[in-house]
């Protein structure tokens, strides 16, 4: 269990990571230019890489229904999605919002037992998990201010300053 923890986390690093790397390439070229980078540059690396550890093993495609193979087509959404609500959005932000919605369907999917998933007996506990963490990205958000008047800030003025 300690190895999947671990294994989870570094994943959700280079998720980030890659999301910092993929908003640098798009201020260089379109979106889609992004997403056939990255993809294109993933699809070797894994070419590569799983034919050193699995050689032809790799092709060998049995019992596998052919509408999974989707999962590229949906990489690609992935891509252009995230790419552009790092264009928007803080990175933290769009990031936290993705990891959040990534949870709740998880959540739906799993308690439907939709996509030939084993279905997972729906509890209260896990929606009040994920309301949780939404509340967390909105008092992130707001910096704890919802509520509260904003102060007035003049650039270039300490606070000790006197107004002129």
């Amino acid at each position: 269990m300690i190895i999947g923890i671990w294994l989870a986390v570094l994943a959700g690093s280079l998720v980030s990571l890659q999301n910092i790397f993929n908003s640098k390439v798009n201020q260089h070229v379109s979106s889609w230019g992004t997403t056939t980078l990255v993809l294109g540059m993933g699809f070797a690396a894994s070419l590569l890489l799983g034919l050193v550890f699995e050689g032809k093993r790799m092709f060998h495609l049995v019992n596998m229904q052919p509408w999974y193979w989707i999962s590229g087509i949906i990489g690609v959404g992935v891509v252009i999605c995230l790419v552009q609500a790092l264009k928007r959005l803080e990175p933290t932000f769009s990031i936290s919002i993705v990891m959040t919605s990534q949870l709740g369907f998880a959540l739906l999917w799993d308690s439907m037992g939709w996509l030939g998933l084993e279905k997972v007996p729906f509890r209260l506990s896990q929606l009040v998990g994920v309301l949780v963490i939404i509340a967390g990205i909105v008092v992130f958000k707001t910096g704890g201010s919802l509520g509260r008047p904003k102060r007035k800030q003049t650039p270039n003025r300490k606070e000790s300053e006197p107004a002129v």
